[in-house]
């Protein structure tokens, strides 16, 4: 009984620390992004900030799609909590292909800046569209690895790691996810209101 105790007790603790490391990561990006807000918003004084630029059509379709990422992700934890093995491989996969259709429009998005003779280095750049490349590139690049780590979880649920018991992969990867959703629908409001 009590090896059986002590096995629970060390499960629950190591999801903890799993979950500790994770919010930990999580609060440094933050607080880089913030930096880049704050830095955006001092620049915003200098003489070649852009007063009549729009934010790309993309980025409004964009900020839908990782919307419904976070909705979906939500439903598959909720699924394997049930040990719907299949319903939770639908909503994995979904997660997975609108994660990528945000990629697609992110730079369907830039495609649309540079239309509009808005260029993010060179002499057709400006301060406004440099801030808007960083900011926004950034964003993918963390999104890339919770790409990766969907992919991860999307292998191991094949492999039936996970059951309503043991759900530490999933609930990672959706608070991951998640943050990275609020982190998207933040920098998007920023940039609309401070454009």
């Amino acid at each position: 009984m009590d090896i059986v105790m002590n096995k629970e007790e060390n499960k629950a603790r190591s999801d903890k620390s799993y979950k500790l490391i994770l919010l930990f990561a999580m609060v440094s990006m933050t607080m880089m992004f913030a930096g880049l807000t704050s830095a955006f918003v001092v620049s915003k004084s200098r003489a070649d900030w852009l007063k009549n630029f729009e934010l790309p059509s993309a980025f409004y379709a964009s900020t839908l799609v990782i919307m419904l990422c976070s909705v979906t992700f939500y439903l598959a934890k909720k699924a394997i909590k049930k040990d719907k093995h299949q319903v939770t491989t639908l909503y994995l996969v979904a997660t997975l292909v609108l994660g990528i259709l945000f990629i697609v429009l992110q730079f369907a998005g830039f495609g649309q800046i540079v239309e509009q003779g808005f260029y993010f280095t060179g002499a057709g750049s400006s301060i406004t569209t440099t801030f808007l490349y960083v900011v926004t590139v950034t964003h993918l690049l963390h999104l890339a690895g919770g790409i990766i780590s969907l992919l991860v979880i999307i292998y191991n649920h094949f492999k039936q790691k996970y059951n309503s018991t043991q759900t530490l992969g999933i609930e990672l990867g959706a608070m991951y996810w998640h943050f990275l959703d609020f982190l998207w629908v933040y920098l998007f409001l920023f940039l609309y209101f401070f454009k």
